[in-house]
């Protein structure tokens, strides 16, 4: 990718945000970030731009000024607790700051290649009886506006759908929060005991950085209007996150679930587009270790 590519990243200062515009930039893209509000990412001299994206004039004259060869859309609300709570801002986040996006984009750049994230928390619109929370809702409507605006306007859009995304970085996943827990013990001295509301529950899991590699595969060697899943294709039991930081860990703990209900989840597995470009897949052990060690940095 020559340096004259300009893309642009919205979410930029978010867990996958920061992650994709080291990922870029190192791949010699120029990058914007864009975020709610001033940020700088340590060691880079990427340029982050401030803007609200549930504001139609900011994000028209965001585009104006930038004119993007390229967008990766990672910002949104994607706390699934916090869609029970306030489920209109999670649709006004995620679903309308998309519409606005893509509209601006249309008006200004309708050659521009969009890659929109979605998520593998989707329902099946067939079938109402598969939505469980607002965010699921309002990331099914993202991805419907997305190819909506590809079909009517034949816009070059693509949608990348992830699963659970873990990693080293700042994330309210189960992942970071069990971690987190486990430094504390080490370097806090907070009590040898690990809760956990239930160890037979499942999720796939993904390394954040291989979502991001993932989305450059998506930007070069997608068709437009097409969508593709990025998963591990392993499900793990979140008793494995336990087991692997009692590995890990320079202390021992005990681990107390609250319950042990059998949760079982149904394999997803990753687009051909996505195995046939990736080489590997970082181990699940190797990133379990790295979100250790910058939980441990975080306190120290």
């Amino acid at each position: 990718m020559t340096n004259e590519t300009k893309l642009l990243i919205t979410g930029a200062t978010g867990f996958t945000g920061i992650h994709a515009c080291r990922h870029f930039q190192q791949a010699g893209y120029e990058v914007i970030g864009v975020s709610r509000k001033p940020f700088t990412i340590k060691g880079s001299q990427i340029q982050i731009e401030p803007c609200d994206l549930t504001n139609r004039n900011e994000i028209m004259d965001l585009i104006k000024k930038h004119n993007p060869d390229r967008v990766l859309h990672l910002a949104g609300q994607n706390h699934v607790p916090s869609s029970w709570t306030n489920p209109i801002a999670s649709l006004e986040v995620n679903t309308m700051s998309t519409a606005y996006l893509l509209e601006a984009i249309r008006h200004e750049i309708p050659e521009c290649r969009v890659v929109v994230v979605g998520s593998t928390l989707q329902f099946d619109i067939n079938d109402i009886t598969t939505l469980e929370h607002p965010y699921s809702l309002s990331k099914t409507l993202q991805t419907l506006v997305a190819r909506s605006w590809q079909l009517l306007y034949e816009m070059d859009i693509v949608i990348a759908n992830p699963s659970n995304l873990i990693g080293p970085g700042k994330s309210n996943g189960v992942c970071s929060i069990l971690a987190k827990k486990v430094a504390e013990m080490e370097l806090l001295g907070s009590e040898k005991v690990l809760k956990i509301n239930n160890l037979l529950a499942q999720r796939d899991f993904l390394d954040v950085r291989d979502a991001v590699s993932g989305y450059e595969i998506i930007f070069n060697k997608s068709q437009s209007g097409s969508m593709h899943n990025i998963t591990s294709g392993l499900p793990r039991y979140l008793k494995e996150i336990t087991s692997s930081l009692q590995a890990i860990s320079s202390v021992e703990f005990t681990v107390e679930s609250i319950e042990d209900k059998l949760e079982e989840k149904e394999i997803m597995h990753s687009s051909n587009l996505i195995v046939e470009n990736m080489s590997s897949f970082i181990p699940f052990d190797k990133s379990m270790e790295d979100i250790l060690n910058y939980q441990r940095k975080s306190l120290a």
